[in-house]
């Protein structure tokens, strides 16, 4: 059963409606913003384990390179 309202009562419903859209669209764009951010954390946690194993190989492969041999004084 559709019910009628008086026109102020119309007005106050339209204008909390428009609230309530601005409300949870505030919400739904925080909610994108968090995940943007978790999402650049996870990829920056990531990037940094490479380069740290990257720069482990790197020293453990510079400690296995023999020593250049350095020439003696004649």
């Amino acid at each position: 059963m559709t019910e009628q309202y008086s026109k102020p009562r119309q007005q106050a419903e339209i204008a909390f409606g428009k609230t309530q859209t601005q409300f949870f669209a505030r919400g739904q764009a925080l909610e994108e913003l968090d995940s943007i951010a978790v999402a650049r954390d996870e990829k920056t946690m990531r990037l940094r384990a490479a380069r740290l194993a990257k720069e482990a190989q790197d020293s453990i492969a510079a400690a296995a390179k023999p020593a250049p041999k350095r020439a003696g004084r004649s």
